[in-house]
Order: structure tokens, then sequence, then C-alpha cells
């Protein structure tokens, strides 16, 4: 107390007239002068002190406020997400399946469009053998039939003189009237 006191007394001896004078005792005059600025800072700093807490806390809540909504917003948007890499795996699940069964049913229809058209060749081909053969037949009828009648006609020239020649036109003729006979 008695160094409040002090510099209080030493304030008196302060002259009034425009003399300023340095105090040295750092004891005496640092923690009045610091009770001073304080209690001035305090008396009007309180109030722009609190707006600026205020401000920083309101700011604070709203950066929190926007955090939970982004973060709500962003768990909404993983759950859709979610939702969707199910539907999609379900899908692609599906999807593999019904590939793998399709899959198989072109296979299997392959082969049977493969069995049926070798079996269409082999008709073809058993077809075409059958068309040559029964041509190749028909050829050598042809050729045995002109190469006999040659032969007949050759037989019939060399031996059928004039006589018998007669003879076999009366034999055809008599042969015709007994047939008109017999149809009358």
């Amino acid at each position: 107390m008695k160094n409040v006191t002090d510099s209080f007394v030493s304030l008196g001896r302060w002259p009034s007239a425009g003399s300023f004078g340095l105090n040295t005792d750092i004891l005496a005059t640092n923690p009045i002068n610091l009770s001073v600025v304080l209690g001035v800072l305090i008396f009007f700093g309180k109030g722009v002190l609190n707006d600026l807490l205020d401000n920083r806390k309101q700011r604070i809540l709203n950066t929190i406020r926007n955090s939970e909504e982004l973060r709500g917003g962003a768990i909404e948007q993983l759950e859709k997400a979610r939702a969707r890499l199910r539907k999609v795996k379900t899908e692609a699940a599906r999807f593999r399946v019904n590939q793998y069964s399709e899959a198989e049913r072109e296979k299997l229809n392959l082969i049977n469009l493969t069995y049926k058209s070798l079996e269409d060749f082999e008709n073809y081909k058993n077809d075409s053998i059958r068309f040559e053969q029964q041509r190749a037949i028909h050829q050598v009828r042809q050729r045995v039939f002109q190469q006999a009648l040659r032969g007949a006609l050759e037989t019939l020239n060399s031996c059928l003189n004039k006589e018998l020649h007669l003879r076999t036109i009366s034999a055809n003729i008599r042969l015709f009237r007994s047939m008109k006979e017999l149809t009358n």
C-alpha cells in the first residue's frame, strides 16, 4: 500500500507548467500504470471485445452448421452412391448370368445350325451323287441301246435277204389280221 501512496505523492511533485519528468522507480509506477490501462481497456473495450467474441462465435457456429449440412449432404450422397453401387452390382451379376445364358443359347444355336448345314450339305451331296449316277446309267443305257441297235441292224442287214424280208412281212400281216379278227 505504501507503494501506491508513494506514487500518488510523486504525482503531486510533478510540475504542472510543462516539464515532463521520468520516474525511474519501476516498482512504484508500473503496477499503477498497468492497472489504469487495464481498467480503461476493460471499461471501454468490454463491448468491443464482446462484439468481437460474439462475431467469432457466430462465424464458428455458422461454419459448424455449414459443415454439418455439408456432412449431411455428403452422407446422403454416399448412401445414394452405395445404393447405386448395390444396384449396379446386382445388375452386373444378372447381366453376367444373362450373358452366360445368352452365350450358351448362342452356342447351342450355332451348333444346331452347323449340324443342320452339315445335314443339308450331306443331302445335297447325296442328291448330286444320285443325279450323276442316274445320268451315268442313262448314258450307259443309251450307248448300250445304240450299240445293240447297231449290232442288230448289222446282223439283220448281213443276214436279211429279200426272201427272208418278204416272209417276215407276210408273218406280220397275218398277225395283224388275226388280231383284227379277235377284236371284232
